[in-house]
């Protein structure tokens, strides 16, 4: 029986379980739960601009007398305050609050007033709660203004035995000055502070015209967001942007400058860091990239910030471009950073995205009812008043009466009920009558009822215009809120700067015409153009390099700095960067190796230097080795050439690559040999018609066929007695050829002088190779408006402008170019027009020295043997 009355009992039990779909119980109780975090935890008031731990922090300060005027009191009193009255969670999420609104490097304008340790921009912790002190600073005593006077409604706290406040009376619009963020569930709000004044100019310019636009608050008052580090911000399309949909990204820049040290060197000096941004940790990723090598040129980081301000240093190389480097640091660390807004903050308990105008919009709303209950309760307070000066005026009027009830009656009950029947007074007026003191009798206290009972009347006919007329109300706002702005408003610390930030490095190096040097141990550097002037042919020039007894200048060419420069190398390799890319070097310095530069193997060595400004398909790169094989390809195979290099040309045994020249498909090529023979022939690969030798009509391809990079060559010369090539170039260059010998001498000729014959034969004489000349160093085209830079095998350059060089014929021995001595001539660069610049001594007399005018015209052997046929197979 025992048993059936348990079963009976657990029927019951079962009857009371609901039974519920756990699909549906999982979406309410998450509901349930985002609803609670987003409300009560993340997301902050578009009134008061506060979450509720910062709203329950201010509330508890004021409440227990920790106001801007009065002492400070241990953190640890405010935070046991509101974790026993207002905020049951975690002890470190309201002191982690507390010491946020006490930074002023995190708030603009801080609500806590802190003494002690709270923490610092390099990300140190704050001191435990018990060392530190705190109290209200000044700015969040207008926060809770007016609270006491009716003008916000009040909630039960977590065990309904307090009050506590549902927003602030907020008499500034805390929301956009200090801003905000947290992350709820499923959304998450980040909203940047703001300049109080231009806040509080853009509020008083909304009230007297609510049509105005989000663009005109945005340009005349609200310029953007201003930060409590300060910082630059870049531009306005992001400003605009979150001022008109809510969202928007602001790109924030550091604030540095470019000094220069005693010894020369230049130094990036740091003043001003993007807001929300670790400073220690700025510094280690600075040092992070330039150990990966992501960025060059900086040798030191020194941190001198102190309690005045931030002062970052960062030393540079001496060679090293500050503007490019400073370029650097703003793309790849927190130097530069985005804070990306999205202005979502509680309407009326619900989150909503909100623009610029909304939200000073709801502000001003919450404003009209602090002021509107404000004045209901002034004014209520002013009609008791009223009522109890009164019932005074009548008893003083009838006092002779009044005394005579109160000594009749028995108790004080009795007293006012009498005194309520014989002058109609109400319970209040026949109380304050009955504690009325004696000293109230004499005259001046009567006219000191009288006067106070005006004064009220008075007060309460100001309240009442502002009850009745809502231009009055608007009017008592402008007035509050520019008097909070003449006490708090300070000046705007983040500047916004317009421009195009997206600059790359190129864009920070001026360009110029240089000149580049490489020397036959490999060092290499950069020097203006314009070091050189133009100097008397045959004289001996200026010192171009220091370098080592056993080096000498090996190559020289002269570019715009930001043309892509080609580097070839003796294994047929390909290296490419750009002109400013090239360390400069004073004139007598010495350069870097190049190894440093280029990624190079140590026995690899660059033996010719060609610069590009585009690569296309139209347009060839035609290369020669010292054995005479050439080839084209097209330019647009070299357009992506990376640290490591790509083949040029692919080299026989025992042969290296000599030069490679820019083409258009149809240019006449020439290719010299030491031993003093030129071979000139047109590139283009066409078919074309010949009478063989049984008469027949046949045809053959003629000309240079396009390969790729990886190819071989073709026969271009036939050399001679273990001659190599010296010279290779185009008519695309100019119509005259240059020939120079190793001696100094040379001479300017037509290009027209040169027969144009097949590709692979031996060619004709170009200058005569005797002792005195020396061989032949090399042959370049040119026109008559070049300049000319010969180097020598010591480091001397010589400027020579061509025009004061004689057109000679093909047939004669040349003149005394440059004065060698005991040196020989290494390299020649050409000076195009429109790289020469201004040049002062450009227009210098020209004068032949006496020792060259008998051999200009002297006539050379020449031998007219043409080339020999065309090997049968075009391309090896």
């Amino acid at each position: 029986m025992e048993d059936n009355q348990l079963l009976n009992d657990d029927n019951q039990s079962y009857d009371k379980v609901l039974s519920r779909s756990i699909k549906t119980e999982m979406e309410s109780s998450f509901l349930d739960y985002a609803m609670s975090v987003i409300v009560s935890r993340a997301l902050p008031d578009v009134r008061d601009g506060l979450k509720p731990v910062h709203r329950r922090i201010i509330y508890a300060m004021n409440d227990i007398g920790l106001h801007a005027d009065k002492q400070y009191r241990k953190s640890a009193t405010v935070v046991g305050e509101v974790l026993g009255k207002y905020h049951p969670h975690g002890d470190s999420s309201v002191y982690d609050a507390m010491v946020r609104m006490a930074q002023d490097f995190s708030t603009r304008y801080p609500l806590v007033d802190g003494h002690g340790n709270f923490g610092s921009l390099d990300g140190d912790e704050p001191a435990a709660m018990r060392y530190t002190e705190a109290k209200m600073s000044k700015i969040a005593m207008m926060l809770v203004e007016n609270l006491k006077e009716d003008t916000i409604d009040w909630t039960d706290n977590f065990d309904a035995r307090e009050k506590e406040p549902t927003v602030l009376p907020s008499r500034y619009p805390n929301l956009l000055a200090n801003g905000a963020s947290g992350i709820a569930v499923g959304m998450a709000t980040n909203i940047p502070p703001h300049n109080l004044g231009e806040l509080i100019d853009g509020a008083v310019a909304l009230i007297k015209n609510p049509d105005i636009t989000i663009k005109e608050l945005n340009e005349n008052y609200i310029f953007g967001p201003d930060f409590p580090t300060g910082a630059y911000i870049l531009g306005r399309s992001g400003i605009r942007s979150a001022f008109e949909t809510g969202k928007g990204s602001i790109i924030m820049r550091a604030v540095s400058h470019i000094e220069q040290t005693k010894s020369g060197k230049n130094q990036i000096v740091v003043t001003e860091i993007p807001y929300q941004v670790n400073k220690t940790n700025l510094i280690l990723k600075i040092a992070e990239i330039v150990k990966e090598k992501k960025i060059e040129g900086l040798t030191e980081i020194r941190d001198i910030s102190n309690r005045n301000g931030i002062k970052i240093i960062i030393d540079l190389k001496k060679d090293a471009n500050p503007e490019v480097v400073l370029n650097r640091l703003y793309k790849l660390t927190p130097l530069q950073s985005n804070f990306a807004v999205n202005s979502l903050s509680l309407v009326n308990g619900s989150p909503e995205l909100l623009n610029l105008k909304q939200m000073l919009v709801y502000y001003l709303d919450h404003q009209r009812e602090v002021i509107l209950r404000r004045t209901k309760f002034r004014y209520k307070q002013a009609y008791d008043r009223a009522h109890i000066l009164e019932g005074l005026q009548i008893a003083l009027d009838n006092i002779d009466r009044v005394i005579e009830i109160i000594k009749s009656s028995s108790n004080d009950a009795e007293a006012i009920q009498s005194l309520k029947s014989e002058f109609d007074l109400s319970d209040i007026q026949g109380k304050a009558i009955l504690d009325m003191r004696l000293g109230r009798l004499t005259g001046l206290a009567r006219e000191n009822i009288d006067s106070e009972l005006a004064t009220v009347h008075e007060t309460m006919a100001y309240l009442q215009e502002i009850l009745d007329n809502s231009y009055r109300l608007d009017q008592i706002i402008e007035e509050e809120l520019l008097e909070i702005k003449n006490k708090y408003a300070d000046k705007r610390r983040s500047q916004i700067i317009t421009g195009d930030f997206d600059i790359e490095d190129e864009d920070l190096i001026p360009e110029e015409s240089v000149v580049i040097m490489i020397t036959k141990n490999g060092y290499v550097k950069r020097l203006p153009l314009d070091t050189y002037s133009v100097q008397n042919r045959g004289t001996q020039g200026k010192r171009g390099m220091s370098i080592h007894e056993d080096d000498e200048v090996e190559q020289l060419i002269t570019m715009s700095s930001h043309a892509y420069l080609l580097a070839f190398s003796n294994k047929g390799k390909v290296y490419r960067l750009k002109g400013y890319q090239v360390p400069e070097a004073s004139r007598t310095g010495k350069g870097l190796p190049v190894i440093n530069l280029l990624q190079i193997d140590s026995d690899e060595k660059i033996l010719s230097l060609k610069t590009i400004s585009e690569f296309d398909d139209e347009h060839y790169m035609a290369v020669v080795t010292k054995k005479g094989l050439v080839k084209r390809t097209p330019l647009s195979e070299f357009s992506s050439i990376n640290r490591n290099g790509k083949i040029a040309i692919k080299l026989n045994d025992g042969d290296e690559f000599y030069k490679a020249i820019e083409t258009n498909g149809k240019a006449d090529l020439i290719i010299a040999s030491s031993n003093g023979y030129l071979v000139k022939f047109n590139e283009e690969y066409k078919e074309v018609e010949y009478e063989g030798e049984d008469g027949e009509i046949k045809t053959k391809f003629v000309g240079l066929r396009p390969s790729g990079r990886t190819s071989m060559g073709s026969k271009g010369i036939t050399l001679t007695d273990g001659a190599e090539v010296v010279g290779f170039d185009s008519n695309l260059d100019g119509d005259y050829v240059f020939s120079i010998t190793a001696n100094g001498k040379g001479k300017v000729s037509s290009i027209d002088d040169y027969r144009l014959t097949k590709r692979g034969g031996k060619g004709v004489r170009t200058i005569k190779i005797t002792e005195k000349n020396g061989e032949l160093i090399l042959v370049r085209c040119l026109s008559l408006d070049d300049d000319l830079l010969i180097s020598t095998t010591n480091g001397m350059v010589n400027r020579v402008s061509v025009s004061s060089l004689r057109v000679m014929g093909r047939n004669t021995q040349g003149v005394n170019i440059i004065n060698v001595k005991d040196d020989v001539v290494s390299s020649v660069s050409v000076v195009e027009k429109d790289l020469q610049g201004n040049d002062e001594d450009y227009n210098e007399e020209i004068v032949d020295l006496p020792n060259d005018s008998t051999l200009e015209d002297t006539p050379i052997e020449t031998n007219e043997e043409e080339s020999t046929s065309l090997d049968k197979e075009e391309t090896k």
